[in-house]
């Protein structure tokens, strides 16, 4: 543990941590406990310089929410079993109420549900939804192929949830294929993704974004700390997302400064600011 990580909410915000981005945040309304409301929340990450937020709920669609957070705040929708998975029609009705992002599936994934023993995987037990399939003996299922027309058509983000590094070169494949420009990897270091450098290698020629978060880093262990990714993914295509909310784990305020000033160490000022404003906003807003 770092002695920014020590100092929790006393460490004051880098200098440069203004008009950032995050692209993954939790609030209640949710089946799971969360630290506050969408605009409880909304507020906290005001107060740490975000001044664009992105709310994300397992159970469905947070773009209707998001419209009642006020200006900045975006939503997406999650294609779990809640909302019939590969549902384009649910797309489409997100799309045209201003949503941006396209959660593949996380707790209904075969992936999360192999892996859901995972200590990383501990914020979401008791939770469980039925198992959505989108890779079947290493191609893509057909269903889901209208779901990325629609994603193209709108020019949304489409991110791969809790799909594994390999099942996510599979999509991402096939999405670039048809149209899809905004590509990001959720948490891909979390070690039940089964992140590797052969995956690594054609997402980047892909164009993927990686995200950077900051709860995978307080639930993994320091091989699977989402910062390697600094050391070996090129940090122009590295994103923000991070991913708190959960009420048994540390609150923005508590664990946003030291995440900044660690990323901060790794890469220098200039590119942390980079990675936190501009090049994490740009993927969200045309």
């Amino acid at each position: 543990m770092t002695s920014a990580d020590t100092l929790g909410a006393g460490l004051e915000l880098p200098s440069w941590a203004v008009d950032m981005t995050d692209l993954h945040t939790h609030a209640s309304p949710s089946l799971l406990p969360r630290h506050g409301t969408d605009a409880q929340t909304v507020a906290a990450e005001r107060a740490l310089g975000f001044a664009t937020v992105v709310l994300k709920s397992h159970e469905g669609s947070t773009v209707e929410r998001s419209v009642l957070a006020g200006p900045g705040v975006f939503g997406g929708v999650v294609l779990n079993s809640a909302l019939g998975g590969a549902n384009p029609d649910a797309v489409e009705v997100a799309a045209k109420l201003g949503g941006r992002v396209v959660w593949m599936p996380t707790v209904s994934s075969r992936t999360h549900k192999r892996g859901a023993s995972s200590p990383e995987l501990s914020v979401h037990q008791g939770f469980e939804m039925r198992p959505v399939d989108v890779i079947d003996e290493g191609l893509l299922r057909p269903e889901w192929r209208e779901v990325l027309e629609v994603i193209s058509a709108y020019d949304l983000v489409l991110a791969s949830g809790h799909l594994s590094a390999d099942e996510t070169v599979v999509l991402f494949r096939e999405a670039k294929r048809l149209g899809v420009n905004r590509l990001m990897v959720n948490h891909p270091m979390m070690a039940f993704l089964d992140w590797n450098a052969e995956a690594a290698t054609v997402l980047q020629e892909l164009d993927a974004r990686l995200e950077l978060g900051i709860l995978p880093d307080l639930l993994g262990d320091d091989d699977h700390a989402s910062l390697l990714l600094t050391e070996t993914y090129p940090t122009a295509l590295l994103v923000f997302g991070g991913d708190l909310g959960h009420a048994y784990h540390a609150p923005p305020s508590v664990a946003v400064a030291p995440w900044l000033h660690r990323l901060e160490n790794r890469v220098g000022p200039g590119v942390a600011a980079s990675i936190m404003t501009t090049q994490t906003k740009e993927l969200l807003i045309p």
